[in-house]
């Protein structure tokens, strides 16, 4: 199965209505930085949080590098929503300069 797919740069740093970045990371790489305004739901945790995507809804899928996301991309695709994996997830975002917030007090955002 093909996974659709787009460029870090291709996806807009402030998001339209209607289009969602989904963070699939776990909460550690979440908390060390994620991109202002995604939505975080781990890749671990998916099937049980369906109901917490909000309806009619494009979903852009990121998790570190792209592995996790392809997967998760294909798995909303085939159930129904539309998602678009992000090549080369938040490692690219943060190399290409791209807007990072953290939640670990005191320290700087970064991708782990």
């Amino acid at each position: 199965m093909t996974v659709p797919s787009v460029e870090v740069s291709e996806v807009p740093v402030d998001l339209p209505a209607g289009k969602v970045l989904l963070d699939v990371r776990e909460a550690d790489e979440w908390a060390a930085g994620h991109a202002p305004g995604a939505l975080h739901i781990p890749m671990s945790e998916l099937a049980g949080r369906l109901g917490d995507l909000p309806g009619d809804s494009e979903f852009y899928v990121v998790c570190r590098a792209g592995g996790r996301s392809a997967r998760v991309t294909q798995y909303l695709n085939a159930n129904g929503w539309d998602a678009t994996n992000v090549d080369g997830g938040m490692q690219v975002w943060a190399a290409t300069g791209r807007p990072l917030v953290g939640e670990v007090d005191g320290a700087e955002p970064e991708v782990i």
